[in-house]
């Protein structure tokens, strides 16, 4: 099942993720054209049970934002018949995602080097926590773990307050989004050398990669960043104040946007106090600042106020609650919500011109297509009745 005109119409990905990161990574993939095959073990996905809300029994909401445009198929990997089937698919893919503990693919007999051997177009996307190798190689780890770990937390969180877990999964989203970028530079790679190779990401490279600009600061100073709340540690005003009916953030980031933004505010003369003047004078005495424009700010309107400044240039916007940013115009303007068949989701961020994504099929129930990829695969009915028969395969119950 893929994309009609996507732009990797023809790329066949084998999912052998769990969880987040490489589920999303195959999401991307699978919005924009390749027909990506959701292997899942016997006991399914963990997310499938990660829920309230839930859309079925076996179906949570969490499950359906990271596993649409796929098909699936249920195998037991540990039985030498799933093994068997398991060479089988990766001969056949051209992208293989996979998160499981280091060794585990060994154990089955697919180590790197019987897979770069045997399969030596096969681009191979290993996603970890730690890595396999070093200090902590091969140590498991969820996205709060490396939150913790690479200095994430220790930065997000207001400054009296104890330090603070982000509050969606960014390690492992965008984990998922450097394992995309990863693949479709091996595959940009394969057009030349005709052979596939390793992408290996790991959620401690993402946590310290998204440190900026905490880690340049540290690597410069040696100085420990500390908490600021919505604020910023090297502009000012950038931050959330109180308006008459709820919150708005205003990111003056540049002179003129100040100037501009206390004109609004109808306090033109602090543009001009040399307290103020550059953004340097303003950070260094932002305690002074704020609470004269704060008093002003209260006075107003969040959405007034914030459509007056973005007019003049500023950039600013009323805080949205998260069902105010799904039904907020310029969100559904930009198809960033989509529906069919009875599914709703997040539509897709990369918009190409000639080529663009979509969204055809749901999220589909653990092992769904067992049958269909199996006889694919040159089964025959009554070899994939015997797997079904010793549980290697497996099936909806509906079936």
């Amino acid at each position: 099942m893929t994309a009609p005109n996507g732009s990797l119409h023809g790329v066949r990905v084998l999912d052998l993720s769990r969880i987040l990161a490489g589920p999303l990574c195959c999401q991307m993939l699978a919005d924009h054209g390749a027909e990506v095959i959701k292997v899942e073990p016997p006991a399914g996905d963990d997310t499938r049970t990660w829920g309230p809300p839930f859309i079925s029994k076996t179906m949570s909401a969490y499950h359906t934002g990271i596993n649409r445009n796929k098909t699936n198929i249920c195998l037991d990997f540990a039985a030498p018949g799933g093994q068997q089937v398991l060479g089988e698919l990766l001969g056949e893919a051209d992208v293989v995602v996979e998160n499981f503990k280091a060794g585990t693919l060994a154990k089955w007999g697919f180590s790197d080097e019987v897979i770069a051997v045997r399969f030596p177009r096969l681009i191979h996307c290993r996603i970890t926590g730690f890595g396999i190798d070093g200090p902590m190689g091969g140590m498991p780890g969820y996205d709060a773990i490396l939150q913790a770990y690479g200095g994430l937390m220790s930065i997000n969180g207001e400054p009296s307050g104890p330090p603070m877990r982000v509050g969606v999964p960014i390690v492992d989203m965008v984990t998922g989004i450097y394992a995309f970028s990863g693949v479709l530079l091996a595959l940009h790679d394969r057009h030349t050398t005709g052979r596939g190779q390793l992408v290996d990401c790991t959620l401690l490279d993402t946590a310290i990669s998204l440190l900026h600009p905490h880690s340049p600061g540290w690597l410069v100073s040696g100085q420990q960043p500390q908490r600021t709340g919505s604020a910023h540690p090297s502009i000012a005003p950038y931050d959330t104040f109180d308006a008459s009916d709820g919150q708005i953030f205003v990111g003056a980031g540049n002179d003129r946007q100040f100037r501009q933004f206390v004109d609004v505010l109808g306090i033109p003369e602090l543009a001009d106090d040399a307290r103020f003047t550059a953004n340097a004078d303003r950070v260094r005495n932002v305690a002074e600042l704020r609470p004269l424009i704060t008093e002003r700010i209260a006075q107003r309107r969040r959405h007034e106020l914030g459509r007056e400044l973005l007019s003049r240039g500023v950039p600013a916007t009323p805080v949205h609650d998260v069902g105010e940013a799904l039904t907020d115009p310029q969100v559904m303007h930009r198809n960033m919500v989509v529906e069919r068949d009875g599914y709703r989701g997040t539509g897709i961020p990369i918009k190409l011109s000639r080529t663009p994504g979509s969204v055809h099929t749901a999220p589909r129930e653990q092992g769904a297509d067992t049958r269909r990829i199996l006889a694919s695969l040159g089964y025959t009915n009554e070899q994939i009745a015997e797997l079904i028969a010793a549980d290697i395969a497996r099936i909806p119950e509906s079936e």
